[in-house]
């Protein structure tokens, strides 16, 4: 014990004689201002260069919290195989679903409609019954923000013949990446059967800024080349524009293709050059197109039956409105404060013992 003293006394020793160095390092502290740069230029070298120490550790951390993300997505790529046949093709058994809003008034309310469509079959015919669930994804488009915002009157017809989205994972050894596939049943406008759009991805320290890494990052992405049927590709339009002879003053009138507003642009985006430099215009579209490449990787193809009915869309308002909440809240609380300072309390009037001893 003797010992433990003895060696516990050193140490607090060290730690006096580096607080109460010639200046006295505490007081250098209190004397300069307080922001990181002049705190660190007015330290000892010695503590400085531990501050280096604990720099150098940050970055090991950081490579392998890189390695970390990297097998975080070979889980992902395992357990979207597992997820997979759940999506393909559900059973008769899986189509069943006890909502809990059915009651007494509605169960009978179907009764009779039963009922009448039984009384009017041999009249009407029997009804057809649609295939799948007719409009699902172009239902989901129009609904949420980020994707209605993309979505133009000219899209909603070939919209409709989308099938499916899939997310697919780059497989193991391959750069990080993930790929989405947009699945579309025979139709008049183009002759692809699937679009994919790949997002790569970099799991690692910016050797620049070692310190800004925050998990895996999307840092590209390539979308592929649509066979667009003559006269259907909407993501061009023709207008005609009037063009005069300097010489001869003669008017003619010449048709040309621009570039037009439509979500099959998605397919087509900016690439990131090779330099790295590029005008905050493109930095913006592409930063755009990330997050929403990330949105449908994320939240729009996990959930996609809960965006149709409408209740993911909830959970995403609910969400929002409680930041707002709480930012009002902060507000409020500021607003007490000023108010604080030009209220003095009224004297509290002496309260008998009973209740001081409560």
């Amino acid at each position: 014990m003797e010992g433990d003293h003895g060696a516990r006394g050193g140490a607090d020793d060290q730690i006096m004689q580096v607080s109460q160095g010639p200046m006295g390092l505490q007081d250098r502290l209190d004397s300069s201002s307080h922001t990181p740069s002049t705190i660190i230029e007015s330290l000892p070298k010695s503590v400085k260069r531990r501050v280096n120490t604990l720099k150098q550790l940050q970055v090991k951390c950081a490579h392998i919290e890189a390695k970390f993300y990297e097998e975080v997505h070979d889980l992902e790529r395992k357990y979207a195989a597992l997820y997979q046949p759940l999506f393909d093709k559900p059973t008769d058994e899986e189509c069943e679903w006890d909502s809990d809003r059915e009651d007494e008034e509605e169960l009978a309310e179907e009764l009779k409609k039963k009922a009448t469509v039984e009384e009017g079959k041999e009249e009407a015919g029997t009804e057809e019954d649609p295939k799948g669930i007719p409009e699902f994804w172009l239902t989901i488009f129009r609904s949420v923000d980020m994707l209605s915002d993309m979505l133009q009157e000219h899209d909603e017809p070939i919209l409709k013949h989308l099938q499916d989205i899939k997310v697919k994972f780059s497989e193991p050894g391959e750069p990080m990446s993930f790929t989405l596939e947009f699945h579309f049943e025979p139709n008049s406008y183009f002759n692809n059967t699937v679009l994919t759009k790949v997002y790569k991805m970099k799991s690692e320290p910016d050797p620049a800024d070692p310190f800004s890494f925050e998990g895996p990052e999307i840092v590209d992405c390539e979308g592929c080349d649509i066979d667009w049927n003559k006269g259907k590709d909407v993501t061009v339009k023709t207008i005609k524009k009037k063009q005069k002879h300097k010489g001869r003053g003669t008017v003619r009138t010449i048709t040309k293709q621009v570039p037009n507003d439509s979500f099959f642009n998605f397919f087509n985006p900016i690439r990131v050059s090779s330099d790295g430099e590029m005008d905050e215009d493109s930095e913006f579209t592409l930063a755009t197109d990330f997050e929403i490449g990330h949105f449908f990787r994320e939240r729009i193809v996990p959930r996609a039956v809960l965006y149709f009915t409408g209740e993911a869309l909830e959970d995403d308002e609910s969400f929002e409105e409680e930041e707002l909440e709480e930012g009002e809240e902060e507000d409020h609380e500021d607003d007490g404060d000023e108010d604080e300072e030009d209220f003095e309390p009224k004297k509290e009037e002496p309260q008998p013992a009973e209740c001081k001893q409560q």
